[in-house]
């Protein structure tokens, strides 16, 4: 065959294999998320609460700074009037810049839910892209990247809006590159440096933490092949000059291009020095529990309980390290099989070594994290994400054993087929259709003995549990009409673990700023003056329901109107959550009033179904009612009638004549 038909026709298969492989993966995440895209994907989604309302918020920031050309990496909107530095976070730049015309058109929840469908679906597909230069048959590849994008670990991050693990494409495409440079050295070493760059820069913009554990895994996967090549010596002059040109080339791209966001995210406004959970949290210690590989984690009936009140996802979560027998016999006997492969052995080791990392410092026995665990930011490292490498490794490797039997099956030997470009027209023509038959049924059996019981596994929670995002009346109706610039403390206060507020500000795309925050700048060690009074505030808003008012008294109420002044609230809004979510139940509704009277020294209206406290920025009175009047004022029940809570209010505000009278009297 002529050679330029040869290669029409390998352009032709490659670009069928990519088709084939993408409608495959978009409709399994589509299945996925099926109760989303079956309903209305701009107002349903996993949760509109906890992280998910998180990410909600920085998906929407990026929209709102590029049509009011302001600073997409920061934001006072939230955490008025210090701000937030999304890179300092979990910020999904890059994703927010790039659906920006979605979050516009369509609002901040259909941007959310594209996201979480497109984070299986571009992880697989690196996966694919990496894999088909390894492997002869694209079924391989396409298995491969089902192992990788579809895993327990990425599905599982979805149903808390985890984009910083789930959207996952980019360290495949990173493996490429590395391959390219390294083994293959076919392509000009500059372009190849300058794009290894540019995925080190967007995967920067999607998550550093993942950013940092490609880094340490790719670091020791590199220790590998040099000391593998130097034994061999496998390498030459050529070589050397053509890695070195590449590499240094990817150095210069990044640092070109990450300089300013790399400073702006350790040292840029509001950015978070230290423990980003604090000195005393065991981020450290969360990691995976080795027999859960094989054996999945039963779920917590605690943990459900605390995110159906607190918000989280409202189903039961799976397992994310569930890898299962099948899975890990295949790897292991293809392993022994087709063991000189050192693509095979490279990944085994690596992915070994990752397994290591992610069991985190577990207190009975010491782990490989402890070497790692005392560098700078290792700190702020989850050690369970490093089961994004073991995933990543079982895929490779999933990929290639399958692609080993099918040739071996067809030419009869047990010598690991080579890295090919593309599948061939003359391929395609063989005359052993019987051997390609058998071939292909021993590679999906093999396949099927890895990912079926994935597959039952994760069908008990699939497709995800989705929820309407229903705002209070409030914020349905007034926030989007407010004019000026106006600073709202939202009860249930976003500080205090239930976080929905901040899913409510950016579907009135951002028509307010916001007092306090989700993340780890809630932490209480961050608020500096207003410390007391986001304690109060916190513990009545998660206070529970037992039928008598908590009582206030005139320090919580003093703390509280410090803690108004330092964020500069103007308005306090407490909704009525009655028939709402669980998750954004406020129930002592007149000790909240009792308080927040007390601290800005003027009663509520009631407007569009809440108690609202208009002007909070203005001239309080200087004494507060003592405990005891405040005590009897807040007196009966979490809450009542309009009428009754208006009563309660205006005993308070009675009280600050007395009070006022009482410290001007002669």
């Amino acid at each position: 065959m002529p050679i330029g038909r040869l290669r029409t026709a390998r352009s032709h298969f490659r670009a069928r294999d990519y088709l084939l492989a993408t409608f495959g993966y978009v409709g399994l995440s589509l299945l996925v998320l099926w109760h989303v895209w079956s309903g209305n994907p701009s107002t349903t989604t996993t949760c509109g609460c906890g992280d998910t309302s998180l990410f909600t918020w920085f998906l929407a920031w990026p929209a709102y700074a590029l049509t009011h050309a302001t600073n997409p990496l920061f934001s006072t909107a939230m955490f008025h009037p210090t701000g937030v530095n999304l890179l300092a976070n979990t910020g999904e730049v890059a994703v927010g810049v790039i659906l920006s015309p979605i979050t516009i058109w369509f609002g901040p929840i259909a941007s959310l839910n594209l996201a979480l469908t497109l984070s299986p679906v571009l992880s697989a597909l690196a996966m694919f892209v990496l894999l088909r230069r390894w492997v002869s048959w694209a079924p391989a590849a396409f298995i491969g990247g089902l192992a990788y994008g579809f895993s327990p670990f990425i599905l599982i991050g979805l149903t808390d809006g985890h984009l910083m693990v789930s959207m996952a494409a980019v360290p495949p495409l990173i493996l490429a590159c590395l391959d390219e440079i390294l083994v293959r050295q076919v392509r000009r070493p500059v372009l190849i440096g300058v794009l290894l760059g540019l995925l080190v820069a967007i995967q920067f913009f999607v998550g550093t933490e993942l950013l940092v554990i490609a880094v340490i895994a790719l670091t020791f996967g590199f220790g590998l092949v040099v000391v593998f090549a130097l034994w061999n010596r496998a390498t030459s002059m050529r070589n050397l000059q053509y890695a070195g040109v590449a590499l240094a080339t990817s150095l210069v791209t990044a640092s070109a291009l990450l300089s300013y966001p790399l400073w702006f995210a350790l040292a840029g406004p509001a950015h978070l020095s230290g423990p980003v959970w604090g000195a005393s949290a065991p981020i450290s210690y969360v990691g995976t529990v080795f027999k859960h590989f094989l054996e999945p984690a039963a779920a917590i009936p605690i943990a459900g309980t605390l995110t159906h009140r607190y918000g989280g996802y409202q189903a039961p979560v799976l397992s994310g390290q569930y890898i299962g027998f099948g899975m890990a016999a295949v790897l292991v006997a293809g392993l022994v099989v087709w063991r000189r492969d050192s693509r095979l052995c490279l990944f085994a080791v690596v992915g070994a070594a990752s397994i290591a990392l992610s069991l985190g410092l577990q207190p009975h026995y010491w782990t490989p994290w402890r070497l790692l665990v005392r560098a700078p930011l290792m700190e702020n490292i989850i050690p369970s994400r490093f089961l994004i490498v073991t995933y990543l490794c079982a895929a490779v490797m999933l990929g290639l054993i399958v692609d080993h039997a099918r040739s071996m099956t067809i030419s009869g030997t047990f010598k690991p087929s080579g890295p090919v470009a593309a599948p061939t027209c003359v391929e395609a023509a063989s005359p052993r259709p019987l051997r390609r038959g058998i071939g292909a049924f021993i590679g999906a059996a093999i396949a099927a003995i890895a990912l079926v019981p994935w597959a039952i596994y994760l069908s008990a929670g699939m497709p995800l549990t989705v929820q309407s995002v229903v705002l209070p009346t409030w914020f349905a109706k007034v926030a989007p009409t407010l004019r000026g610039h106006h600073v709202v403390l939202a009860f249930p206060v976003p500080f205090a673990s239930m976080q929905s507020a901040m899913t409510w500000q950016a579907v009135d795309r951002m028509s307010f700023s916001m007092a306090g925050g989700g993340g780890p700048s809630g932490l209480i060690t961050r608020a500096g003056p207003e410390a007391a009074g986001q304690t109060v505030l916190g513990d009545l808003s998660t206070a529970d329901s037992s039928p008598s008012a908590t009582v206030v008294s005139a320090v919580q109420a003093g703390a509280v109107r410090t803690a108004l002044r330092g964020w500069r609230v103007t308005t306090v809004v407490l909704p009525d959550t009655t028939g709402l979510q669980s998750y954004v139940q406020v129930y002592q509704i007149r000790s909240i009033v009792v308080l927040i009277t007390a601290a800005t020294g003027r009663p509520p209206i009631r407007q569009a179904d809440a108690w609202v406290w208009e002007g909070v920025n203005e001239s309080a009175p200087v004494a507060i009612p003592s405990s005891a009047a405040l005590t009897i004022c807040g007196f009966g029940p979490i809450t009542g009638t309009a009428a009754s809570i208006n009563r309660t209010a205006e005993c308070v505000v009675a009280n600050f004549a007395t009070t006022r009278d009482e410290h001007t009297a002669p």
